[in-house]
């Protein structure tokens, strides 16, 4: 069993950044690929990044390549998610995941959810 519970989400300037936290409550934390999706207002959720145990490897959804970054701290049992080049459209609860399996791929299906964190992009 893998508890998850983000921070860093807040009100936001569009064209300003933000970093999100996802803090694992596992002693394997480094067994798990880690990731974020994120629902907006009247949309369903939808992927945003994964990385691997390692932290090696990473894939990203194609709306947020090259303004978003995924990093992790296996010392700390810490997943980030770096928000840079910020838009309204990326309001959403962002959500960590975790799963054993990393995939480079959008299908990538979680086993274990934080509770979200909401990031709002003002315009």
């Amino acid at each position: 069993q893998v508890q998850l519970v983000e921070s860093g989400g807040g009100l936001v300037q569009a064209g300003g950044s933000l970093r999100v936290s996802c803090a694992a409550s596992t002693r394997t934390f480094s067994a798990y690929a880690m990731g974020w999706f994120r629902q907006g207002p009247g949309k369903e959720r939808e992927f945003v990044a994964v990385i691997s145990h390692s932290g090696s490897s990473t894939f990203y959804a194609e709306s947020v390549k090259g303004r978003f970054t995924i990093s992790r701290d296996n010392t700390k049992n810490t997943v980030y998610l770096q928000l840079n080049s910020l838009i309204p459209e990326d309001t959403a609860v962002y959500y960590c995941a975790a799963h054993l399996r990393f995939m480079y791929s959008s299908t990538w299906t979680p086993v274990y959810w934080g509770q979200g964190t909401q990031v709002t992009v003002s315009s």
